[in-house]
């Protein structure tokens, strides 16, 4: 009998995407209204976003040692982004993050070995398993991330 695999998630913005990549492509016109409000709350922003580098490759890497999924957060004041966020995936993500984008507000409600996020918010702080924490030493990028839980596979 095959074991399980592990159950990895992985956060999307400043984790999977370049969030800024995504305002860098805004309207001026939207930027001046939304400046004040929050740049996450930009109707369509989150479908603009480009992969940072390594993510894709990373993803698809650790896709064939663990279950993983998308675990992702969209504001709650942003009409479009769950539908942006599901754009994204699809184009950048399509055969391996297939119904695998979850979103949520409460990330310590997935079960789950590890999470791979850029911040401790949103429930990453109790989420039970291990936080990978995206962006801060010693896990500064996807090489030394998809390294690092190689060795945690199984």
């Amino acid at each position: 009998m095959e074991k399980p695999k592990k159950v990895l998630y992985v956060d999307m913005d400043n984790v999977l995407v370049h969030f800024m990549s995504g305002v860098e492509k805004v309207a001026p016109e939207l930027l001046k209204e939304f400046g004040g409000k929050g740049l996450d709350d930009i109707p369509g922003v989150f479908a603009l976003m480009d992969p940072l580098p390594g993510a894709i490759e990373a993803f698809h890497e650790l896709a064939a040692r663990f279950d993983i999924y998308i675990l992702s957060t969209a504001p709650w004041n942003n009409p479009t982004a769950a539908s942006d966020k599901v754009a994204w995936v699809r184009k950048h993500l399509p055969e391996v993050a297939h119904k695998r984008l979850i979103l949520s507000h409460h990330k310590n409600l997935n079960a789950g070995d590890f999470i791979i996020d850029d911040r401790k918010t949103s429930g990453v702080e109790q989420f039970k398993g291990e936080h990978i924490h995206f962006g801060q030493e010693p896990f500064l990028d996807w090489p030394t991330v998809v390294k690092y839980l190689s060795d945690k596979a199984n």
